[in-house]
């Protein structure tokens, strides 16, 4: 983990908090932490041994409660990586969520990012699945977990939606200062699932990177989406390359955001929705990566986890 980049925990409404973990690049994501009356629930976990053991260090400042329940918002293993380490007796996801681990495990191929030490990152499943919506209760709160029927960053996202609260944890489906990255997903499903959330009206919005805000972390999201559809059209028809596309996009205000080259991962998965091939098919992972990579002047893509 590096040490310039201190995650904090932060309560964000009474028994609700969010565990931020700056600077919310690749595989550094944010968690949820809610303390009930019967249970201790986390949204995700972290992506190494060693940001995970710090995540439980955290909750012990706040509760000597083990965690009972964990919500994996997604498969990525920013979000899963740790669920054996915290020792969850419950484990809830997205019936695809699981699917997903139980045929992937361990950490990215050398040579695609910058290395990292994952420490025991043995892989933990989900123990309880869902397909489109369940509904948590401890004492008065209702936590509604919230899958909206389409792939969007992926094909198994799940929101926790505080409605009491008005809060919303996003997983992945926001994100704040970092590049929205849709390869395993949908773009246009991913803005139909944003414009969903929208209607939520959300007071308090968690990305899974970067800081929390309001709904207009939603618009922000939901604006970089409709910019890389409105790249890839000229450039597919143009019979260019996603990476040749890429290097001919003017990023404008969006070449502030961590993970630029995400945009090319980005292409690749916009020319397959132009292309008529169906929301979330997978694509060649090694082939879109390698890309980045290129992208990124031949070097693996920065990451500090």
């Amino acid at each position: 983990m590096s040490t310039g980049h201190r995650p904090a925990l932060t309560e964000v409404a009474p028994g609700v908090f969010a565990y931020l973990q700056p600077d919310g690049s690749w595989f550094i994501n944010n968690t949820g932490l809610i303390l009930g009356e019967d249970q201790v629930l986390s949204i995700d976990t972290c992506a190494t041994e060693a940001r995970t053991r710090a995540y439980l260090a955290a909750i012990r400042t706040v509760t000597p409660q083990p965690v009972t329940t964990l919500v994996n918002t997604h498969h990525h293993g920013d979000h899963t990586n740790g669920n054996r380490l915290l020792g969850a007796q419950v484990i809830v996801a997205q019936t695809r969520c699981r699917d997903l681990l139980a045929r992937h495990d361990g950490p990215p191929p050398p040579g695609l990012f910058t290395p990292v030490d994952w420490g025991d990152i043995t892989r933990a499943l989900p123990t309880v699945c869902f397909d489109r919506r369940l509904d948590l209760h401890d004492g008065t709160r209702r936590i509604e977990l919230l899958h909206f029927g389409t792939p969007a960053h992926t094909t198994n996202d799940v929101v926790a939606w505080l409605p009491a609260e008005r809060i919303l944890f996003a997983g992945d489906l926001a994100f704040n200062g970092g590049t929205p990255f849709a390869l395993s997903g949908s773009i246009s499903g991913w803005l139909d699932v944003l414009a969903a959330l929208g209607d939520l009206a959300p007071d308090i919005v968690i990305p899974g990177h970067g800081a929390p805000g309001g709904p207009e972390l939603l618009r922000d999201t939901a604006d970089y989406l409709a910019f890389v559809q409105d790249a890839a059209l000229p450039a597919h028809r143009a019979g260019l390359p996603p990476l040749q596309a890429a290097a001919a996009t003017d990023l404008g205000r969006y070449a502030e955001l961590s993970d630029a080259e995400r945009i090319v991962g980005n292409l690749h998965r916009a020319y397959a929705e132009l292309r008529g091939q169906p929301p979330g098919c997978p694509l060649d992972d090694s082939e879109c990566f390698a890309d980045m990579i290129t992208f990124n002047d031949g070097q693996p893509l920065r990451c500090l986890a």
